[in-house]
């Protein structure tokens, strides 16, 4: 094996051309393939940049060389100086960037060997996602993985400049913080120097960045690290990166036009996709009316219909009595599946019963007639007019949910994603953008009997809404908004309060007595007493965009070194035990015993 040597590379793998024909090259990198032909030796040559064919000849690199070429292996590390010279038409390989050349190899250089990795170092591989994430850093060199990665890249450098552009500057907050009580559980840290107490980390910016409004900075924006101590799935991760901004002085609509004009910048410029503004508009109760959930998908329709009043007043108790408690029946179209076969429906029950519903039930308008296990209850009429309000022709399915408003929209907002990938209805090639705006401004815990704030305690009430707080808080409406793609909250933000009388009415509103809302934020209800500007602003999380853009199905994919859904990292054995020595220094004492952490 070589020493490193002066390596002075002249191109990336995966930069050559046919117009660099003749050339001399060096090039480093990692063996991804090797194939022998007896004297001839093929190696597909591998770095960020692409991959290349690299030939050893032995007739014109003579026995020594060539005897060192034939000891590659799989991601071997080396350096080669050759010509570039055209392929045979055919060996053209077209799958190839570089396929319409190839390296003809003068000098090798061995500079590292490798062991056989776990997994192949290629594109749509199918291993276990524990395997990957253990080994990480060999994940990583896949070329899928790396584009993803550099996707990252790209979309972080159009916000930076894009926002540099508008006049914000990028402004760091801290990373040790106060906890503070609503939203996920806070990561906690020892204070070393203030026995017995704990920073938190941040779950957001929040309100280091409306004290950056107070002080006059008035565009400000970070690419900022998250951390909140909460279950996680696929597009959640205990820590994570949001863009986040806030302006003063701005309004609600300033502040969206501002924002679709970043992700339209972002998409055009990273994707080359062309994004149509300005973007939908939908308020929220209208979106859970159509669509069951305030983050609609609407790359395909199959909307959610009210058929409550063709079915009222029947010998039905199952409709009847929904109906009697203030209920709902509401369906889902799903055309052309008159013939869905049984045991898909049953399944189907099962399915909605995750989510709350107590069962399911349909009308199959069918070529030999209807099918609906509620058939005899009705008329031909009732299932005539049912079919005429819902748009059905005969062959199309309707799913019927009938629950309580909220029961109706969770169930029959996630069937109707189901079904939609089970028809595939879906074109992962179209990205769908809207806006939900005039959310609820609380929602109430039944555990706790009280409500919190939907968004956060600092998202201001609309003006008109205002009297309501304190007597009918779930009347108020809020000056919030998220942004939507494809079925995904991409980001959200809000007005906030910047009066301390209206602020204080919020806490109360909460539940928050004032001696308790002085303790959590008396620095920022001093900071209101002296000139807050109007301000609001809006954050992106940016693991979960460059996903949607990367078309894959876990934030994990775009994250260099992410956590499984148990919170581990299974290639730094993260977390970890520590000594008593450490403990000790931090006043800390655990209860939970060793043998039971293994």
């Amino acid at each position: 094996m070589e020493k490193v040597k002066d390596i002075n590379r002249t191109n990336g793998c995966g930069e050559i051309r046919k117009s660099d024909e003749g050339k001399e090259v060096r090039l480093a990198g990692w063996v991804s393939r090797r194939r022998d032909h007896g004297g001839l030796i093929f190696v597909d040559m591998r770095d960020r940049s692409g991959i290349v064919q690299i030939v050893f000849d032995e007739a014109e690199m003579g026995a020594d060389a060539f005897d060192a070429a034939e000891t590659l292996r799989n991601e071997f590390v080396i350096f080669v100086r050759g010509k570039v010279r055209a392929r045979s038409e055919d060996t053209v390989n077209p799958k190839m960037e570089t396929g319409e050349i190839e390296i003809l190899v003068a000098e090798l250089r061995i500079l590292n060997k490798a062991k056989t990795p776990p997994f192949y170092i290629q594109d749509g591989i199918d291993v276990d996602e524990n395997v990957r994430l253990r080994y990480r850093y060999l994940d990583l060199r896949r070329s899928e993985m790396q584009k993803n990665i550099m996707l990252r890249h790209r979309v972080a450098k159009i916000m930076r400049d894009y926002l540099d552009e508008n006049g914000f500057l990028e402004i760091e907050t801290p990373m040790l913080c106060r906890s503070t009580p609503e939203g996920a559980r806070d990561f906690l840290v020892p204070s070393r120097l203030n026995p017995g107490q704990f920073y938190a980390l941040p779950q957001s910016p929040q309100i280091f960045k409306q004290l950056l409004m107070v002080s006059g900075f008035e565009k400000y924006f970070q690419i900022a690290r998250c951390f909140r101590d909460e279950d996680l799935r696929a597009d959640r991760q205990p820590e994570f990166t949001q863009l986040d901004m806030e302006t003063s002085f701005l309004s609600q609509d300033e502040i969206l036009e501002l924002t679709e004009g970043l992700i339209k910048k972002i998409f055009e410029t990273a994707l080359d996709v062309k994004v149509e503004t300005p973007f939908l508009r939908m308020s929220w109760d209208e979106a859970m009316d159509r669509f069951g959930t305030d983050k609609p998908d609407l790359r395909f329709g199959m909307e959610l219909q009210d058929i409550s009043e063709f079915v009222k007043g029947s010998d039905f108790k199952v409709f009847t009595s929904v109906l009697e408690s203030g209920g709902q029946i509401k369906v889902i179209k799903v055309d052309d599946y008159a013939n869905i076969p049984r045991r898909e429906l049953d399944g189907l029950v099962e399915y909605v019963k995750i989510y709350g519903a107590k069962g399911l039930a349909w009308i199959q308008y069918t070529e030999e007639g209807i099918k609906s296990p509620f058939k005899k209850f009705y008329s031909d009429e009732t299932f005539e007019q049912i079919k005429n309000a819902t748009g059905a022709k005969t062959g199309d399915l309707l799913l019927v949910v009938g629950d309580k408003a909220s029961v109706v929209a969770q169930a029959l907002g996630e069937l109707r994603l189901e079904m939609a990938r089970r028809r595939n209805l879906i074109d992962e090639n179209i990205f769908k953008f809207l806006w939900i705006v005039d959310f609820p401004m609380f929602e109430y815990v039944e555990e706790e009997k009280r409500y919190k704030a939907m968004h956060h305690p600092f998202t201001s009430p609309r003006d008109e809404d205002e009297e309501f707080l304190l007597t009918a808080p779930e009347k108020v409406k809020a000056k919030a908004y998220d942004m939507v793609l494809n079925g995904v909250e991409i980001g959200g933000g809000s007005l906030r309060i910047y009066r301390s009388d209206l602020q204080e009415k919020v806490f109360e509103a909460i539940g928050l007595t004032h001696e308790e809302a002085r303790e959590k934020f008396g620095f920022l209800m001093d900071a209101f007493e002296y000139g807050t500007p109007p301000h609001g602003g809006i954050a992106f999380g940016l693991d979960r965009l460059v996903m949607l853009m990367a078309k894959r199905k876990s934030i994990r994919d775009v994250i260099p070194f992410p956590k499984t859904q148990s919170a581990t990292d299974p290639m730094s054995h993260a977390p970890g035990e520590v000594d008593e020595k450490q403990l000790r220094e931090l006043s800390i004492r655990t209860t939970v015993k060793k043998s039971a952490q293994q």
